[in-house]
């Protein structure tokens, strides 16, 4: 018996599994399945979660292809780009089967821009004679808490020449590494797309944490903004560090994974904490 999964396209999605057998006449015979009947050997089958590709300047065009064909080829469509290299990508050949995810691929200058709206961000990196500031885990060791999430993730990807630049990765919730050989870490773009999403699929047999609540990445950067704002009240930041200090409150705001329910509150406490620095201030300044 085999089993065959596809996703359809519709106001829901579902899953269509048609199953086909040999009857006791010898026929081969189709049934349809529909969910929640689906065998558990396909419960992971293109019923996806909300899932984006982000590339960060990638460089040519080409590999922005093969990166979108790797995108249809596993049933997803969502494909971002920051500030590619060459805006002749929409007409890259390598996107063999991938044409429609390529065409309709959104451009943003910013990649604060590109995963406003996702509550996960995860980025690649090959972590190959680079001291990071944050821990970095082997794909099939990261990629659970990817399949589990209940909100929009983002799987971040550097640029070919490159990769994630310290300030790219101030937006992880976490980073992952594809276990290549170390005399030759880098992949191809598009093969490591390709890698990451195949390790997506696959079937995972661990039960899922309960319904979260998490944090979309437009309220994370609100809440490290409005933090940000009270170190400089409060004379914690300067000049001369307030870029890495910026990094590493981005990075420390989405480690304590807080909860979209929580914001408000943590963002009214560090508003109030503000006005008081402010009326402070304006207080002494009379005086």
């Amino acid at each position: 018996m085999l089993s065959i999964g596809r996703r359809i396209q519709g106001q829901r999605r579902k899953a269509l599994i048609l199953h086909y057998g040999q009857n006791p006449a010898g026929k081969l015979q189709f049934r349809e399945l529909a969910w929640p009947g689906v065998p558990d050997v396909c419960n992971h089958l293109y019923i996806t979660p909300s899932l984006t590709v982000v590339l960060v300047s990638a460089r040519n065009p080409l590999n922005i292809g093969a990166a979108a064909r790797a995108v249809a080829n596993f049933g997803l469509d969502d494909l971002r780009l920051v500030n590619p290299y060459d805006q002749a990508f929409r007409e890259a050949v390598s996107a063999v089967g991938g044409a429609h995810v390529l065409q309709t691929a959104r451009v943003f200058e910013s990649l604060a821009g590109a995963v406003e709206d996702c509550s996960l961000v995860v980025g690649s990196t090959a972590a190959h004679k680079r001291v990071l500031q944050q821990p970095v885990e082997r794909l099939e060791a990261g990629m659970p808490r990817v399949r589990s999430h209940q909100g929009r993730v983002a799987l971040v990807f550097g640029s070919e020449k490159f990769g994630l630049s310290n300030e790219d990765m101030s937006f992880c919730h976490t980073l992952i590494r594809i276990p290549t050989a170390p005399e030759t870490p880098s992949m191809n773009l598009g093969q490591a797309v390709a890698v990451c999403l195949y390790e997506f699929i696959r079937e995972e047999t661990a039960p899922r944490p309960g319904r979260v609540d998490p944090l979309a990445g437009g309220d994370a950067e609100k809440l490290t903004s409005m933090l940000l704002d009270v170190l400089r009240e409060s004379g914690y930041t300067n000049r001369i560090t307030a870029v890495s200090t910026e990094q590493k409150v981005r990075r420390w705001i989405r480690r304590l994974r807080i909860g979209g329910r929580d914001a408000p509150l943590l963002m009214g406490i560090l508003r109030q904490v503000l006005w008081k620095f402010k009326s402070g201030r304006s207080e002494r300044d009379k005086e």
